[in-house]
């Protein structure tokens, strides 16, 4: 199909919610999630894949064939990286309320129903987060140890939909990153407002997060489930915990939010970016995993469990953020 025909096609369904998905991976985990996406009961979605040159032609020969106007596949010529391709994705979206996908999520059929009721009801909240399950490899629905944490004992307690702000959302957050980032659905004014940080791939998602909320946005907690969430070995986040990369990031990280928490005077925000308790009660649950691969993997791990913080001394931190913009997009 033309691009021509697909921007004519686009006029003649208006939309409301963007479904930008930034592709590096597993092709058939993508088609899985495309899959996901076209079995909405409410139609009212646009689907933009931004494929990062992955090296596999089968990708744009399948979306070739894809005959729906309301999908887009846009391929870049050369590789760019995740931050550089998430940009892309939030540059291209259109739409009032936007949801970057990837490929380690499938949306059930009433995801697009929920969010955007969510929206409807709370038109100022900046970001959503939709009740979630998570499923293994097969498609089961699992709850391991991080998630059953994450889920029972540090999200807070929501059973109708709940708004939370300031800096009380801020050191829950820190306290234990509580979010499933594929399935957040955010206004899009906050999202093009805010910058994706330079250099942190692996919790990207987190500071964009936090970089929201410290600048006055507020995010509804939806408990209605409609996400499935499939964490898989092959990903960036997941190959890189043993090896010490993703910590080494985490750390960094949470150096540079207790700068920023501290700078808005947000005291207990701060304090729990310098413990990041949960990040180093991750790393000891990985030690069983490390001590087959020897020493170097088992002291890095030992060393974001046990290490002291540096919290406060991030020079590099950009404390000032654009405010969040009220009100509808």
């Amino acid at each position: 199909m033309t691009e021509a025909a697909r921007q004519s096609g686009r006029r003649s369904h208006p939309v409301s919610l963007d479904i930008l998905v930034p592709f590096w991976g597993d092709p058939d985990l993508l088609r899985e999630t495309v899959a996901s996406v076209r079995a909405q009961r409410n139609g009212n979605w646009l689907l933009t894949v931004v494929d990062d040159a992955y090296p596999d032609d089968s990708v744009p020969r399948w979306f070739a064939g894809i005959q729906d106007p309301r999908i887009r596949y846009v391929r870049k010529p050369v590789n760019e990286g995740i931050t550089a391709n998430y940009r892309t994705c939030v540059s291209l979206a259109t739409q009032d309320v936007v949801v970057v996908l990837g490929c380690d999520g499938l949306l059930l059929p009433n995801y697009v129903d929920v969010v955007l009721s969510a929206h409807e009801a709370f038109p100022d909240v900046a970001v959503t987060q939709p009740g979630v399950r998570v499923i293994d490899e097969r498609g089961k629905v699992t709850e391991p140890l991080a998630d059953r944490v994450k889920q029972r004992l540090v999200r807070p307690r929501a059973r109708t939909p709940r708004v939370l702000a300031g800096e009380r959302l801020a050191t829950s957050l820190l306290r234990g990153d509580w979010l499933y980032w594929p399935s957040l659905a955010f206004r899009r004014d906050v999202l093009a407002s805010i910058e994706f940080r330079e250099g942190m791939p692996l919790i990207h998602d987190l500071a964009l997060v936090l970089d929201v909320v410290a600048s006055g946005g507020s995010l509804l907690l939806e408990p209605t489930v409609c996400f499935h969430y499939r964490p898989h070995r092959a990903s960036a986040s997941s190959a890189t915990l043993l090896d010490g990369t993703r910590f080494r990031g985490e750390r960094a990280y949470f150096d540079l939010a207790a700068h920023q928490m501290g700078a808005l005077g947000w005291r207990r925000a701060r304090r729990a970016a310098g413990l990041h308790l949960t990040s180093r009660l991750h790393a000891l649950t990985l030690l069983p995993q490390a001590v087959p691969r020897g020493v170097r993997p088992v002291g890095t791990l030992l060393r974001h469990a046990f290490g002291p913080t540096r919290a406060g001394r991030g020079a590099a931190c950009e404390t000032a953020r654009r405010p969040v913009p009220r009100g509808r997009p």
